[in-house]
Parts: structure tokens; C-alpha cells; sequence
């Protein structure tokens, strides 16, 4: 765009120099050559005039010397009628010269001269005019690239304010840049940035209260359960129906809880530095207790001492939802790897189960995909855009068995240092 504006810029000016300076060089050069003519029939006069004084006084005519006087010019005096004729100066070339002619009563007077210095002058016009053009046209450039350079960077700004927008970034942009179209665009994008931030907390809102109001009757069915299925020694049916309708709203209420920790952490704001060792360590406290029951390890191995930004309970989130996964549906020994590549820290989660079959591989992260007849399919979604939220990713590394990688910026030198030295 930049260079688009400044190609019709200098167009506007090269087409308003030619405009302008084209006739004004034929003006200057018929006014030069008018000029000269107009001179050399004043000399023509002026002699002719003072030789026809003296005749009609009765001095001496002293034509000679009359022509001497204009010793630039080829003068030519023929007396009148049918007398002699005297010739004074150099006769310039046929194709380069200028003639005057003037008649009295008793003289013809004939002055030609040299038009070399007409053309000089003429030249000397059209370089102060394409000398003017060009510094016209040089004005233009620069005004095109300081204006290109003022439109292009609010524009470039707009972009951006509307590529974030349509991301999911709805700040407002806040910025005028005292163009009144521009000013407008930048308006009309605070506006929707607002509304959208209105509709996301209603949203959010909703999310929560819905989750609130599903969670106190989920549990409360859940204790009824249990004491049903714990009091019913009789007869097997009620006790084999009962465990599986707690299985499922256990399963239930886990998929609510997961809804209610995203709609709070939307809200939580921008991520911040945090300690992986903390984040794996309160899991494996939570966790290890499940895998315990069930007669099944839960191991951590890796390097210590990784601090990676996340929004606060978003990792554990997700590092959450991978670890109900291998128990769910993995099998043996489960171990919570961490490392560090060059751009992220990694948290990985293995176990020793079949995997996941090749079928469901593409589509693991998508929702209402799962592994089992009874699974919601929402964990992995959810966990995959909780971490897309904080700049990371969650990757099935291998299928089978089945490697799972939580992928988190890892923080600098420079950000580590205080991190260390305070809580996370």
C-alpha cells in the first residue's frame, strides 16, 4: 500500500510539472526570441533614425561610424534612392540568424545578428524549469512517504486490532490517530472489543452458575447411591445397577467439574510464571490415591526445577484430565516425565496400556471422541484448548502404548531468577 500511494503521488506531481512546464518553457522561449527581434529593430531604427538627422541637417552622414557602434551585429546600409551601399561586421551563418530591416526616406538600414545567444538563454530557462520540476517532484516523494508512512501505520494497527478480535483477544485498541475515517474503524473495533467482552462475561456467567446448580444435585445423587448400593446385600440386581448408575454420575459430575474450572480460569487473565515441579507434585498427591485403589504406580522422573508460564490451575488442569485418562483407560505402571526443549518445558504422561487405536488417533482431540463405549469424549478437548489458552499444546506423542505431552513456555533466564527466589 505504501508504495501505491507513493507511485500516484509522484504521478499527480510528475503529470502537474509536465502540465505546467511544457507550456511555460514555450512561453519563455518565444518571449526570448521576441525579445532579441524587438532588440535588433530598435538598433535598425536607432541608426536609421540618426543617419536621416544628419542628412536633413546637412552634417556628415558618418554611416561607418553609426555601424561600428553595434560591433556585435552584421550591418548593412544602402542610401537611398540607388545609392552606394556599406557593409560593417561579420555576416553570421544563413541558418542562425536574426534580421531587422528599417526604411526612411533616404537610408535602408538592415542589422542581423548571431541567434547562439538566444538559444543560450533559452537553454539557460528550461534548466531553471526542469531544476524547478525536479525539486517539485522530489516535494512529492517525500510527502507521499511521510503521509504513506502516517495512513500505513494506524492501518497496520487496525489489522492487527481486528486480527486479535477475531482470535479471541477482545481488548479494546484505544488509540486516535486524529483521521477521521481512521478514527471512525478505530471506534467501530472498540465497540465490538466491548460487546464481546459483555458476551463472554455473561457466558462465563452462566457457565459457572450452571455448573454450581449441577454439582449440588450430582452429589447429592452420588451419596444417595452410595448408601444404596452400600445398605442393598439383596438381591445382586440393585447392587450391580446401583454401582454402575454411581460410575455414572461419577463420570458426570468429573465432566461439570471440568466445565466449572474452565469457565473460572477464563477469567483468571494473562498467564504467569509458575513452578512445574509444584504444579506435578500437588498432582501426584491428588492422584496417587486413585491409582493406589485400583493397585497401579504413579511415578515421576525428569529434570527438577522447570518454571514454565501457564494461567494459574490451568497445567494442573490439564495434566489432571491426562492422568483420569491413563487411569481410565490405560493400564500398568503411569509415569509423569518432565523436560525442557529449546522454546517449551514438556510434561509427558505415559502408561502401559494398549493405546489408542489407530482409528482414533487423527481424532483423539476432537469432541465426543473416545476411547470407550462410556467415555464423554470431552477431556482431551478441553484440555487441548485449556492449553492453547496459556500458548501451549497438548500432543499425543505416540499411540501405543500411549505418551501424552503437555507443551508450556518455558520462561528465561531473567524470569527464573526472582521466580526462584519467591512462590510462584
Amino acid at each position: 500500500m505504501q508504495r501505491r500511494l507513493l507511485i500516484s503521488m509522484v504521478a499527480v506531481a510528475v503529470a502537474a510539472v509536465l502540465a505546467l512546464g511544457i507550456p511555460l518553457a514555450f512561453v519563455l522561449s518565444r518571449l526570448y526570441v521576441d525579445e532579441a527581434n524587438q532588440q535588433l529593430h530598435r538598433d535598425a531604427q536607432t541608426v536609421a533614425t540618426t543617419l536621416q538627422i544628419h542628412f536633413n541637417s546637412g552634417y556628415a552622414i558618418g554611416a561607418r561610424q553609426q555601424a561600428m557602434a553595434l560591433s556585435d551585429r552584421y550591418v548593412v546600409i544602402t542610401m537611398l534612392p540607388g545609392g552606394g551601399t556599406i557593409e560593417q561586421g561579420v555576416k553570421p551563418p544563413k541558418h542562425h540568424s536574426m534580421t531587422a530591416t528599417v526604411t526612411t526616406a533616404n537610408f535602408k538600414v538592415t542589422v542581423e545578428a548571431n541567434d547562439s545567444y538566444v538559444s543560450g538563454n533559452v537553454v539557460r530557462a528550461l534548466l531553471l524549469i526542469g531544476g524547478v520540476a525536479i525539486a517539485a517532484v522530489g516535494v512529492a516523494v517525500a510527502l507521499g512517504l511521510y503521509y504513506a508512512r502516517r495512513l500505513l501505520r494506524p492501518l497496520s494497527e487496525l489489522a492487527a486490532a481486528a486480527d486479535r478480535l477475531g482470535s479471541g483477544d477482545s481488548s479494546p485498541l484505544g488509540r486516535r490517530y486524529g483521521i477521521q475515517e481512521l478514527d471512525r474503524v478505530a471506534e467501530g473495533l472498540d465497540g465490538s472489543a466491548q460487546r464481546i467482552n459483555e458476551l463472554l462475561s455473561a457466558e462465563r456467567e452462566f457457565s459457572v452458575d450452571a455448573s454450581h446448580q449441577l454439582r449440588t444435585p450430582l452429589t447429592a445423587l452420588s451419596m444417595r447411591l452410595e448408601e444404596m448400593v452400600a445398605a442393598a446385600d439383596y438381591p445382586d440386581v440393585v447392587r450391580e445397577e446401583g454401582a454402575a448408575a454411581l460410575a455414572q454420575t461419577e463420570r458426570l459430575a468429573d465432566v461439570v467439574g471440568q466445565l466449572l474450572g474452565r469457565a473460572r480460569r477464563s477469567a483468571t487473565g494473562a498467564p504467569m510464571l509458575a513452578s512445574v515441579d509444584e504444579i506435578v507434585g500437588q498432582q501426584v498427591v491428588e492422584w496417587e490415591p486413585a491409582f493406589r485403589r485400583v493397585t497401579r504406580r504413579l511415578n515421576v522422573i525428569g529434570e527438577k526445577g522447570l518454571f514454565a508460564f501457564a494461567t494459574p490451575g490451568g497445567a494442573s488442569q490439564v495434566i489432571a484430565t491426562l492422568l483420569d485418562n491413563a487411569l481410565v483407560h490405560g493400564a500398568g505402571t503411569v509415569t509423569i516425565r518432565t523436560s525442557r526443549t529449546r522454546r517449551s518445558v514438556v510434561v509427558e504422561v505415559r502408561d502401559e496400556g494398549t493405546g489408542v487405536p489407530a482409528e482414533l488417533a487423527p481424532r483423539i482431540f476432537e469432541r465426543s471422541v473416545s476411547g470407550s463405549p462410556g467415555g464423554t469424549g470431552l477431556g482431551l478437548a478441553l484440555a487441548r484448548t485449556i492449553a492453547a489458552a496459556d500458548g501451549g499444546q497438548v500432543v499425543l506423542v505416540r499411540p501405543r502404548p500411549a505418551v501424552f505431552a503437555l507443551f508450556l513456555p518455558h520462561a528465561t533466564a531473567d524470569a527464573e531468577a526472582p521466580a526462584v527466589a519467591g512462590p510462584a
